[in-house]
């Protein structure tokens, strides 16, 4: 019996080593499949993976032998800058996470690099403006961006010029778009609040092979990465199709809950200036309306309703969009309003939580705040990122002055010119 025993251990031992020896060869295919020899570029890579994301992917290397003299235990770190055969590792190297590595390298390279689709409409005095805004989103993104740029013809020279001569052109790719809308009523869409700015309705009808569009105003800054609020994409429930932060937080300095003659989205109404959207549902969905008992498609809803509430509506064609969630609740996601920080957060006393507990992530100057004098905190972020050329590091401090009923303070460490 004890013979029939260690025939059975024996057997288990040599298929434990066969099993070891097929991982160890399975690992060099993938890693000469992936046309690589393991050198520090994807050691960090796999670094990345297994720290968690970003925080790792930035400090990448850092966890490997000078990171820690003295340490044998390379293991744990899983983080390796060469593979070998297990049984050519040195004492203080686990083949097993070589394997692993292996394996995480191989599948970084094969997955598509998704990028981030940020559009923005410019028209008239906005070029520098336009360029700050994608130059902030640069600065803090980490996914590859595609920029959609709709501008008058006149300023489409000087944008290709200006963005061809970035440096970090290999960050981003952009396209450049006339300004265009229905020619039955060009003239009408186009003298509705600002000029240009009803561009932003037709977005998912002409770029219809886009699936999801990160919407911004010419006068929003990004503090943080892009791919934050692209994230929220997947917090989308199945019926929501679009994403933006409430108008106001404190009813009672509402404009819409005050003053509006026409429908709007919950309690104070929403802000059009970012608006995250999900542009294959919007193109695919009937939205309820009040012209009809007929389900209206996005591009049959938006000229109906122009012409029923055109006396009545104030902010163009961001009350329109209030109008059709009014009807469509179900459809919009609503983000907090340090997604879209604006003056009105912090003029009258200030009334956005979200953004004392964890800061601004989005900032917009709307009423002009980067170029007067009424909100000097405003024009300092502004003028810092505008006059960056590399890089900008920002430390800010949020707080909220009851005496000077002043802006959140930020102030800017670095900027390396």
């Amino acid at each position: 019996m004890r013979r029939y025993l260690r025939v059975v251990v024996l057997c288990l031992a040599c298929g434990f080593c066969s099993l070891l020896y097929a991982f160890s060869q399975l690992a060099v295919s993938l890693e000469e499949g992936a046309g690589g020899g393991g050198g520090k570029p994807q050691a960090a890579a796999a670094s990345w993976l297994a720290g968690g994301g970003r925080g790792a992917g930035r400090g990448a290397g850092s966890a490997g032998p000078a990171a820690h003299p003295g340490r044998s235990d390379r293991c744990k770190d899983f983080c390796l800058c060469y593979w070998n055969p297990y049984w050519m590792l040195p004492s203080d190297v686990c083949g097993m996470n070589c394997f692993w590595e292996a394996a995480f390298r191989y599948s970084l390279k094969m997955q598509p690099v998704e990028r981030v689709h940020l559009a923005v409409v410019a028209c008239g005095e906005r070029l520098e403006e336009t360029l700050t805004m994608l130059k902030s989103a640069l600065i803090f993104s980490i996914k590859p961006l595609q920029f959609h740029i709709f501008a008058e013809d006149q300023l489409h020279d000087s944008f290709k010029g200006i963005l061809n001569s970035w440096s970090f052109l290999q960050t981003f790719n952009y396209s450049l778009y006339p300004i265009t809308f229905p020619s039955e009523n060009a003239a009408e869409w186009k003298k509705l609040f600002k000029p240009c700015a009803s561009q932003r309705l037709f977005l998912p009808l002409i770029l219809k092979e886009v699936d999801s569009l990160l919407y911004v105003d010419t006068d929003i800054l990004f503090l943080r990465p892009v791919d934050d609020i692209w994230s929220l994409l997947k917090k989308f429930n199945s019926t929501q199709i679009a994403a933006m932060a409430p108008e106001h937080e404190e009813p009672r300095i509402g404009w819409y809950n005050r003053f509006a003659r026409h429908p709007y989205y919950g309690k104070t109404g929403v802000n059009s200036g970012v608006m995250l959207m999900n542009m294959t549902r919007m193109r695919r969905k009937y939205f309820k309306n009040d012209m009809t008992t007929v389900r209206l498609r996005w591009g049959d809803i938006l000229m109906p309703l122009l012409k029923k509430y055109k006396l009545n509506i104030t902010w163009g064609d961001q009350d329109l969009l209030n109008i059709i969630f009014f009807h469509n609740p179900e459809s919009l996601f609503v983000f907090p309003c340090q997604w879209n920080y604006r003056p009105d957060h912090c003029i009258y006393g200030s009334n956005c939580q979200e953004a004392e507990e964890e800061g601004i992530f989005i900032l917009h100057g709307n009423r002009g705040v980067y170029h007067d004098d009424k909100q000097p905190a405003f024009r300092a972020i502004y003028e810092a990122l505008r006059n960056s050329k590399k890089k900008t590091t920002v430390c800010s401090s949020h707080y909220y002055s009851p005496l000077s009923h002043s802006c959140p303070s930020m102030l800017f460490i670095h900027s390396e010119m």
